[in-house]
């Protein structure tokens, strides 16, 4: 019996197959630059963010609710999406876009390294908010755009498989770098270090800003409904199913963002560990995450992401409730078991949310529903980070388990009971296939 092959692998190999590329198609050649030009992304992404920006952050003498901030900032330049999906109805170039937006982001990034060069100490949390602000205000503009972008370049067959491979190749790099970047902060510690891993951000901001500039450039569709900025704003929230499920990932990430931002600053601030464990033990995260996408990639192929995102929500509910077995066991051993598990968890979420965004809204709209969604969970997720700063703070005279995996743990229980109680009645379907 001959056996056949699935085609979205026959689609696979013959988008990004070995054969002759001289005569590739611009498509071809984009998800190959978008390969590509998620190296040197993530690579400054983790050099300048993650563990090691918390621990620059630590090493500039910031506080919990401070550290909280920095980390909301993200979710809520989400919000400028909004007007940049208005916006493109206008702007048709969404290559050109992308790369003045996300070379903008990554160069003011790298220029906070500079602010405790340049400015006295007393400025530099205000400043470093400030720069990080527009650093990731157009982060997160062009990041609308990409999405819409690469939800034209990549064909539908192809899109699980395609994430999975690519989030995976991405992330191996992050492991490599978090392990690297974690090695150097031991071996030059202090101010000596982070100038080093400054410095290789900033020629890794070249090299994204050429690869991005590779990148395929199909036509863009505009919405139908012309230049009614109002009726196109609204149209994405008429849709019952859409915004249901919106609703109820911005109380879970609400929820999740209290605690799981500030697990660095847990583990180097509360627990002591040093730079090249908590770099060690996110690099587990990362290599888990990194395997698990061409899991979840392969699953999506057989089932659609709004089913499977059911099975994410309580595995992230439980990494957090893990916290817990600290009262007990040893901290390393607990500490892999939750990054192994987040990594599972979070894998999952970020291949299937992206792929239940691209796949589930009418491509015309597409922009305008990407920025809604972004809207409503940068909220959530600005309003978490900074309510968890508080609480460790408030948690400040609280007994030390409290502080130590008290808070994460309780996070975890209401994360469990929105994940088993409340999402299948959001993410089901009936027996037609309709939410």
């Amino acid at each position: 019996m001959i056996s056949r092959q699935p085609q979205a692998a026959k689609d696979f190999r013959r988008y990004l197959g070995s054969r002759s590329r001289t005569n590739d198609s611009e498509i071809r050649r984009g998800m190959r630059a978008s390969l590509r030009e998620g190296i040197p992304a993530n690579i400054v992404g983790n050099l300048l963010g993650g563990p090691l920006q918390t621990a620059f952050l630590l090493y500039l003498g910031f506080s919990s609710e401070q550290i909280g901030l920095v980390a909301a900032i993200p979710s809520f330049t989400l919000l400028i999406q909004i007007f940049i999906a208005l916006g493109m109805q206008r702007w048709r170039n969404r290559r050109r876009l992308v790369t003045i937006f996300g070379t903008t982001h990554r160069t003011l990034w790298v220029a906070t390294g500079l602010i405790p060069l340049l400015f006295p100490e007393a400025s530099w949390a205000p400043l470093y908010l400030i720069v990080f602000l527009l650093s990731f205000s157009f982060g997160q503009a062009g990041g609308v755009i990409w999405t819409s972008l690469m939800a034209d370049i990549v064909p539908p067959s192809l899109r699980g498989r395609y994430f999975g491979i690519r989030n995976t190749t991405h992330w191996a790099v992050v492991s490599l770098t978090l392990l690297l970047g974690g090695q150097l902060m031991e071996w030059i510690p202090g101010g000596r270090g982070f100038t080093i891993l400054f410095a290789v951000s900033a020629l890794c901001v070249v090299w994204n800003g050429i690869e991005l500039s590779r990148y395929a450039n199909p036509p863009f569709q505009p919405s139908q409904d012309g230049g009614s900025a109002g009726v196109r704003l609204f149209k994405p929230l008429r849709d019952r199913g859409f915004v249901t499920a919106t609703l109820f990932i911005t109380i879970y990430i609400l929820a999740q963002n209290i605690v799981v931002p500030l697990f660095s600053f847990v583990m180097l601030h509360r627990l002591h560990l040093s730079y090249s464990s908590v770099t060690l033990i996110t690099m587990l995260q990362n290599i888990v995450m990194m395997v698990s996408y061409i899991y979840w990639g392969n699953l999506n192929a057989r089932y659609p992401a709004r089913t499977l995102l059911l099975w994410t929500f309580p595995i992230i509910a439980l990494a957090c409730l893990a916290w817990f077995g600290l009262a007990a066991l040893p901290v390393l051993l607990v500490l892999g078991a939750v990054h192994i598990l987040l990594g599972i968890g979070l894998g999952g979420y970020n291949l299937l949310v992206f792929n239940f965004l691209i796949g589930d809204t009418p491509k015309a709209e597409r922009p305008m529903y990407v920025a809604v969604f972004s809207a409503l969970t940068g909220i959530a997720g600005f309003v978490g980070p900074i309510v968890g700063g508080w609480v460790y703070k408030a948690a400040g005279d609280a007994p030390a388990w409290i502080q130590d995996y008290g808070v994460t743990g309780l996070a975890g229980a209401v994360l469990l009971l929105l994940s088993v109680a409340v999402a299948p009645l959001v993410f089901r379907r009936d027996k037609k296939g309709n939410v």
